[in-house]
């Protein structure tokens, strides 16, 4: 593939590193029947992940009202800070992967994902990746992806010749927002159709082909 020089490699979480269907699903259904609602279909929550809750919850149950999805938004944040992170999984060759790209003098890691920062630091601190990154933007309720990039970029933390690493379509309308590169990733929850709809700088088959993205 054809590479540009890149200062930052920009992840997301949820996905692209590591696989959180089992926690989300169910902290997703534990929120769900603390509020009296039927819990949802495994299948059902795994076609949204990757949205924030709050839109997640919109889909799943029309939930718009600020108070009640507030509400939803604490109970799954409680059942996932304490279980749901840990029922998570590293994709095959993400750790190799990424150990190569950190390993190249000239290149820099950071996260980017909708999880509060905390949560994502514990993913990142029980697969010992943590050390990789020299950030994690956490996201909250309200703010967009394409937000968290802006800052980003306003505060000097990445710079324009950035890379957004992601699988679901907001990754890549969030890079194109700030007119940075993208590449989507086809192992997470994102179909080929929605990424390949977006236009992304690179479309990646397996975490071995980050490596391929170096300059």
């Amino acid at each position: 593939m054809d590479k540009l020089p890149t200062d930052y490699y920009i992840f997301d979480l949820d996905g692209t590193i590591s696989d959180p269907k089992v926690g989300i699903a169910r902290s997703i259904n534990f929120a769900l029947e603390c509020h009296d609602f039927e819990s949802k279909d495994e299948d059902e929550i795994e076609k949204l992940i990757g949205l924030p809750l709050d839109q997640m919850y919109a889909q799943l149950i029309d939930a718009t009202e600020p108070s009640l999805v507030s509400s939803l938004v604490a109970r799954y944040r409680e059942r996932y800070a304490e279980i749901g992170y840990a029922e998570n999984s590293l994709y095959e060759g993400m750790e190799t992967s990424l150990r190569f790209l950190h390993s190249k003098i000239k290149s820099h890691l950071g996260i980017c994902t909708t999880k509060p920062t905390d949560t994502a630091q514990k993913i990142l601190e029980m697969f010992e990746l943590d050390q990789l990154f020299e950030f994690v933007s956490g996201g909250v309720i309200g703010i967009e992806k394409h937000h968290q990039l802006e800052r980003l970029l306003h505060d000097g933390t990445i710079s324009r010749s950035s890379l957004m690493i992601g699988d679901r379509f907001i990754d890549i309308r969030a890079a194109r927002h700030n007119q940075l590169r993208s590449a989507a990733v086809l192992w997470g929850y994102g179909s080929r159709a929605e990424l390949e709809r977006e236009e992304p700088s690179y479309l990646l088959q397996s975490p071995s082909q980050i490596k391929e993205l170096v300059d």
